[in-house]
């Protein structure tokens, strides 16, 4: 008896070990397909933009103030573009990061707990409206509201383009920083209250610095998203790739670029159609650089609190 039990104890060890095993080996397949992806991705924007190097000069490519690959007269210089994508994501993070952070302070410490189970979820529907409903938005609501402000302003500027992008990563940063905010432990409210401060003081002083980690995880989720935003830019700033910081001019952002020129109307092997790889490099570098900082950012601030 005592041998058959034995048995039966060694054969369900086994099954369970071998599940163990196969739930192990289907995680690790799993992790490995993100990252196959992004190794095919980096490889597939690597080669075309070898490619367009081998014709154009990268000198030319990162010096030159003029982005005409369309026209007769060809340059490929980034910096139009580059600026047209830095001007209509600044405009976006200066509305959305103070609002964003104001709301979620707001719920978190002055509104009731059934008004903030309401508000919360709607504010995050604003995430799940597509882009090319903010685009037409921006053009045939925000602009015109704006050209009653601003006498002369043209129908397509990064003014409305960047308006609209901040309205729409805001609940972003309000949803992951309410989180990062209730996450702080009760008892650093209860000291600060206890030691006299006042409710602006505690949310400003005490619990923004405790979770400054978490709401610097929005603020980089919502740059990252300003910066890859195309349909709203494409509507409602224009696609005129100029060298300009002036958010009432018009303006043409890298992903607008590549929307415009993969479109079709230009020949694949063409040096034109392999100019929206390099691009794409560009961008693609240039987010990962800015993540790279931010995340050094982060973890020395939350060393600082944790």
């Amino acid at each position: 008896m005592n041998r058959l039990l034995t048995w039966f104890e060694h054969i369900f060890s086994d099954k369970a070990m071998m599940q163990e095993r196969i739930i192990k080996l289907f995680l690790m397949l799993c992790s490995l397909l993100t990252v196959l992806v992004t190794l095919g991705i980096i490889a597939v924007l690597a080669v075309d933009t070898f490619r367009f190097f081998q014709v154009v000069s990268i000198i030319d490519f990162f010096t030159d103030t003029q982005w005409t690959p369309l026209f007769e007269d060809k340059h490929f210089g980034i910096l139009p573009l580059l600026t047209g994508t830095l001007l209509t994501s600044f405009i976006a993070i200066i509305i959305a990061v103070p609002m964003g952070l104001t709301i979620a302070v707001y719920l978190n410490e002055y509104a009731p707990k059934q008004f903030t189970r309401v508000i919360k979820p709607l504010l995050e529907i604003l995430a799940a409206i597509p882009t090319v409903v903010y685009g037409f938005f921006a053009l045939l609501v925000v602009t015109p509201l704006l050209q009653k402000i601003i006498p002369g302003l043209g129908g397509f500027n990064a003014l409305s383009a960047g308006l609209v992008m901040g309205i729409m990563i805001m609940p972003y940063i309000t949803s992951l920083s309410e989180d990062a905010l209730r996450a702080v432990p009760g008892s650093l409210r209860e000291a600060a209250y206890g030691m006299g401060s006042t409710r602006l003081q505690t949310a400003f002083r005490v619990m923004i610095p405790a979770a400054s980690s978490g709401i610097m995880v929005s603020v980089i989720l919502a740059i990252s998203r300003a910066i890859g935003e195309t349909m709203i830019v494409a509507i409602a700033a224009g696609q005129q790739a100029r060298l300009t910081l002036n958010p009432a001019s018009s303006v043409e952002t890298i992903t607008t670029y590549i929307v415009q020129v993969s479109m079709g109307d230009v020949p694949r092997d063409s040096i034109e159609y392999k100019s929206i790889f390099a691009a794409g490099m560009a961008l693609f570098v240039f987010t990962f650089i800015l993540n790279n900082i931010s995340f050094w950012i982060k973890r020395r601030i939350g060393n600082k609190y944790e």
